[in-house]
């Protein structure tokens, strides 16, 4: 009898849970976008019902762009922009009215190892998918607050892709030293309130990959990021959610789930939150605030990154 109580119970508080009402007055009179990235499962795993999601809340949200954090297409990239996979792994799936807005993406691994220039040129091909390099910046301005959001391309930036010329055959032909010295007077000139630099790869973060990975944009990229005391890092990669601070620097480096096929996680050295779930992001501006909403494949938020002026 009591082991019926307790499944009753639990059925109870998991559907209660399921149906918890969002709150949506906290991105009311706020600069609103998605960080999406890891999304190319052809649907499976959890990125259908995410993308869904994504739909569904942007109707109260009203995000003005998504944030494409790279891997939108596992495993192999695109061979060029009529490969079939951008319909399966991308337009079919992100179909809601309220996703057809601007997508800025950039390159991840899983690109390195098909037709990167293709991922590039497909921005001639959907009106939605807004790609003009392979790093660059962009800024945004609404309700009072004006917002510069910085894409680099992290995959040549680590010599372990540049050392895999035949599974990564683009990496090794990328100028390194150019996007970094274009990095830092991208910076050095920016004068918004808020700055976000987005990458596919940590620079700090729990994972099983290669330590290799983080060494080298922590000597690459994280010195330039402290010198001009971004606020923001976020990245993809690891397919979990993670938001670390290390001693030393006054960044949020923030780890953005998969949309699809999650992976677990540990705490790390300066870890402030970590979790396995899945979903997606919504990052907030106003002249005050910069926070970003970790949220899973039923809507909750799971935590929030918070800075203030």
């Amino acid at each position: 009898m009591r082991k019926l109580f307790l499944l009753l119970f639990v059925a109870l508080v998991g559907n209660w849970a399921w149906g918890q009402e969002i709150d949506y007055s906290v991105y009311e009179d706020k600069l609103n976008f998605y960080v999406a990235n890891d999304l190319g499962r052809n649907g499976y795993y959890d990125q259908k019902p995410i993308a869904e999601l994504m739909g569904e809340m942007a109707e109260e949200i009203g995000p003005e762009f998504v944030l494409a954090a790279g891997d939108v297409h596992h495993f192999e990239g695109v061979r060029s922009v009529n490969d079939p996979l951008w319909m399966t792994n991308y337009e079919l799936i992100y179909a809601h009215p309220e996703l057809m807005i601007h997508w800025y993406p950039i390159l991840g691994n899983h690109e390195y190892r098909g037709n990167t220039q293709a991922v590039i040129d497909y921005s001639t091909v959907s009106r939605r998918w807004e790609m003009p390099g392979r790093y660059y910046t962009k800024t945004f301005e609404d309700e009072g607050t004006t917002l510069r959001v910085v894409w680099i391309d992290t995959t040549p930036l680590i010599d372990k892709y540049r050392n895999e010329p035949d599974k990564y055959p683009d990496a090794c032909l990328q100028n390194i030293e150019a996007q970094l010295q274009w990095l830092d007077a991208t910076l050095a000139a920016a004068k918004e309130n808020w700055v976000i630099v987005v990458g596919h790869h940590p620079v700090y973060a729990d994972t099983p990959k290669e330590e290799s990975e983080r060494a080298d944009m922590q000597k690459r990229v994280d010195s330039i990021l402290r010198k001009h005391r971004v606020d923001m890092y976020i990245n993809g990669h690891i397919h979990n959610f993670q938001h670390i601070r290390v001693k030393g620097s006054d960044i949020d480096y923030v780890t953005n789930s998969s949309a699809s096929l999650s992976r677990k996680v540990n705490a790390t050295e300066g870890t402030v939150f970590c979790s396995p779930e899945p979903g997606f992001s919504v990052v907030s501006a106003s002249p005050k605030a910069l926070e970003l909403r970790m949220i899973d494949k039923k809507g909750q938020v799971l935590h929030t990154v918070t800075r203030t002026k």
